[in-house]
Parts: C-alpha cells; sequence; structure tokens
C-alpha cells in the first residue's frame, strides 16, 4: 500500500470510530467529545498498542505520524477560532456581578490548588530544565480550566441553556476560557524562555498583538462584514479572508514565543457576528469538526500511555490526588462564590458542577504542555485521567442534585399531609 492510500485508510477509519464513540456516549447521557477522546486513548498503546503491537505500528507507521499532526494542528488551530467566535463578549462583559464573582473565584481557587500540588509534584515529576514557575504556572492553569464547547453543549442536550443558571454557566465558562489562554500563552512564554528578559520581551509583545488585533484588525473586519452584509454565503473572498487571518494570527502568536492556538482563538473573538460571518463559520466547522479534530484526539492518544501509571507504584495514588484536588478547587470554589453571590444551593452546586467539567479544552492544554515539555508523558498521563474523570462527572452530577432537589421539594408536602391527617 502506498503511503498516500494508507493516510487516506487511515483518516476514514478514525473518522467512523470517533462518530460511532460520540453517538454512543451521547445515548449513555454523555458528551460526544468523551467517546472521541477515548477512541484516540483506545487506538494508541494505552490498549490497542497493548493488546496488538503490530497492528497498532502497521495502523498509525512513523513515517505517517508526522502528516497526522500537522493536520491535527490545523485542526486545533481551526477549532480554537471556533471557540473564539462562539463567544459573546457583549454578555461577557454584560452580566451581573455575580458572573464576575463566580468566574474569578472558580479561576483563583483552583490555580492556588494546583500551586500546592505543583509544590509537592515538581521534585518527582518536573522535566529536566523546566524551573518550577513554568511548572507550577502550568499544573495550576490544568486545574482551572472549564471546557466552554462542552459546557455548551450538555447544556443543550439537557434543555437548560436558557436558564438562569445554564446562562450564567456560559458566562463563567467564557470568561475562565479567555483566563486559561491568557495564562497559556504566559506559561508556554516560561516555558520557552529561560531568561527574564525574554519572557517580559515575549509579554510585552502578546500585549501589543492583542491592541493591534482588536483596534487595527478588528475595524477592518468590521467593514469587509459591512460590505458583504446582503450575501447570505459572505462569497469566497470572505471565507478566504477568514482562513487567512486564522493562519496570520497563529504565525504572528508562534512567532512572538507563544501558542499558535492564542492567535486563533483571538481572531475568532474579533471576528463581527452576522449572517455572512456565520456562513462561512460553518464551512470551516464542518470540514473541522468532522476530519480535522478526531485526528487531534487519535493524536493524542497516541501520545497516552497509561501503562505508565502502573510502571513506578504510587502514581495511581497521586493521580487519585490530582484528580481530588482540580474536583474540589474548581467544584467548592465556584458553589462557594455562587452562594456569596445570594444563588441557593441547588443553582450553586449545579453551576459548580458545570464549572468542573474540562473535556476537550484541557486536552488541548496538556498537549501544548507535552508539546513544549513542561510537563512529563506520565504527568500527561495522569492529567488525562482527571480530566475524563471530571467531564465524565458532570452530567450524573447535575441528575443527583436535580433528584435531591426534588426529593427536598417534596418532603415538606408529605410533612404537611401527615399533619392535616
Amino acid at each position: 500500500m502506498s503511503p498516500i492510500s494508507h493516510l487516506f485508510l487511515m483518516l476514514s477509519l478514525i473518522m467512523v470510530c470517533c462518530h460511532v464513540a460520540g453517538r454512543l456516549c451521547r445515548r449513555l447521557g454523555q458528551p460526544p467529545v468523551i467517546g472521541e477522546i477515548l477512541t484516540g486513548i483506545a487506538l494508541g498503546p494505552s490498549l490497542l498498542g497493548a493488546v496488538w503491537p503490530a497492528g497498532q505500528r502497521w495502523l498509525f507507521p512513523t513515517g505517517l505520524l508526522s502528516v497526522v499532526n500537522a493536520l491535527a494542528q490545523v485542526g486545533l488551530v481551526l477549532f480554537m477560532f471556533l471557540i473564539g467566535y462562539e463567544l459573546n463578549l457583549r454578555e461577557v462583559g454584560g452580566r451581573s456581578r455575580v458572573a464576575v464573582l463566580v468566574s474569578n473565584v472558580s479561576v483563583a481557587v483552583p490555580i492556588f490548588g494546583g500551586i500546592l500540588l505543583a509544590l509537592v509534584m515538581y521534585g518527582r515529576f518536573a522535566e529536566p530544565g523546566i524551573e518550577f514557575p513554568a511548572f507550577a504556572l502550568f499544573i495550576a492553569l490544568s486545574m482551572s480550566v472549564t471546557a466552554f464547547p462542552v459546557l455548551a453543549r450538555i447544556l443543550t442536550d439537557r434543555k437548560i441553556d436558557r436558564t438562569p443558571v445554564g446562562a450564567l454557566a456560559l458566562t463563567c465558562a467564557a470568561v475562565d476560557d479567555i483566563t486559561a489562554w491568557c495564562l497559556l500563552a504566559l506559561a508556554t512564554a516560561l516555558g520557552r524562555n529561560t531568561s527574564l528578559t525574554a519572557v517580559v520581551t515575549t509579554v510585552t509583545l502578546t500585549a501589543v498583538f492583542i491592541s493591534v488585533m482588536m483596534y487595527g484588525v478588528r475595524p477592518v473586519l468590521v467593514r469587509l462584514a459591512e460590505r458583504h452584509a446582503d450575501r447570505l454565503g459572505g462569497g469566497t473572498a470572505l471565507l478566504l479572508v477568514i482562513l487567512a487571518g486564522i493562519l496570520l494570527a497563529s504565525f504572528a502568536t508562534d512567532w512572538i514565543g507563544i501558542h499558535p492556538l492564542f492567535g486563533a482563538f483571538l481572531f475568532g473573538a474579533i471576528v463581527p457576528r452576522g449572517a455572512a460571518q456565520t456562513a462561512a463559520v460553518e464551512q470551516v466547522r464542518g470540514v473541522t469538526v468532522v476530519l480535522l479534530l478526531p485526528l487531534f484526539f487519535v493524536y493524542s492518544g497516541l501520545q497516552t500511555n497509561f501503562r505508565l501509571l502502573g510502571a513506578e507504584p504510587g502514581l495511581w495514588g497521586w493521580c487519585a490526588l490530582i484528580v481530588a484536588v482540580a474536583t474540589v478547587s474548581k467544584w467548592a470554589g465556584s458553589t462557594g462564590a455562587a452562594r456569596l453571590a445570594g444563588l441557593g444551593w441547588r443553582e450553586s452546586l449545579s453551576l459548580g458542577a458545570l464549572m468542573n467539567c474540562r473535556g476537550l479544552t484541557e486536552l488541548v492544554v496538556l498537549g501544548v504542555g507535552l508539546q513544549t515539555k513542561i510537563i512529563t508523558p506520565t504527568v500527561f498521563a495522569m492529567l488525562v485521567v482527571m480530566t475524563l474523570v471530571t467531564t465524565v462527572l458532570t452530567a450524573p452530577a447535575l441528575t443527583l442534585i436535580d433528584r435531591l432537589a426534588a426529593r427536598q421539594r417534596a418532603t415538606p408536602s408529605s410533612s404537611a399531609n401527615t399533619v392535616a391527617h
């Protein structure tokens, strides 16, 4: 089989497997991204490589892995643009003090917990040459992430996206996403540079880039949107501008010294909303979600080896500690902030469960950490376990909270009937 034919076979198999696993998870009440992540892990060394090593090597030959990685990176860049486009910056800025308080606390508390966790992990798990600030910031960031796209899908599936709690959760997750990508940019800068001057230069250039995008590029995009407002599909020219803008913004942030994903995310956030833009964005979404994004799951799965956690005694204990810190800090921080803002216990606990969902966003962050060698493959595997557990926990937790609330509402009625008799 020629390399091109092998690549076509590989791509078709990955697409079908991810699609089937995603639909199966949706029937089980879980977001489809869980099935896609599990498919990537199953095709990697954790399962297929352990059961049938020769088959796994044949399916993913070393010569084609670089091609898969390149396509996966393109898919990630396009996906981060979609996340940025889905953010409504007016809603983020126009929400009440509740959203501001909950979003800030839901990031600050996990960051504090992540720094404490990094203090005990650094000596044993840090890559040689990685300074503590970069390692600690990355672990703290991993604890604080909320998956905006997965959260939106869960809210829509449960038909609570337009409820007060659902709208508040989406707003808080949007703010968390912005914070997460800014922190990732800083962590990447710290991981790539050893001198303080280089880090300050990178941060300064990042601030300049953000200003140019907001006050230079965005007005141009607004004028372009007005010119194409009467075209439903926006035409080929608008699609060309969007694709070129994504790639150039990604190139700029990579040249600055932070990850290309940040540029794509910011470009998506500043693109003006309208019928023509949405039609063009949907063309980007189709090939990204169906073809390119599954390649990222599989490539991540090829980098994930859960057998590493059994190589040394106590690693699964460390994994349990990471899951506990991530869950407690994110859930407790969000719930406590919501209670302080005046929400009831049911709404506060539900909001905490939703903010604890990490999903694909966390996996993207972890991939950047592994690629830049801020974390080791062992730490990567432990954090992937944390990602799966916290994402799977979201839907059952919401169901349990609703049942407990319904039972509590029914209890006073039963008591009142007993007293009446």
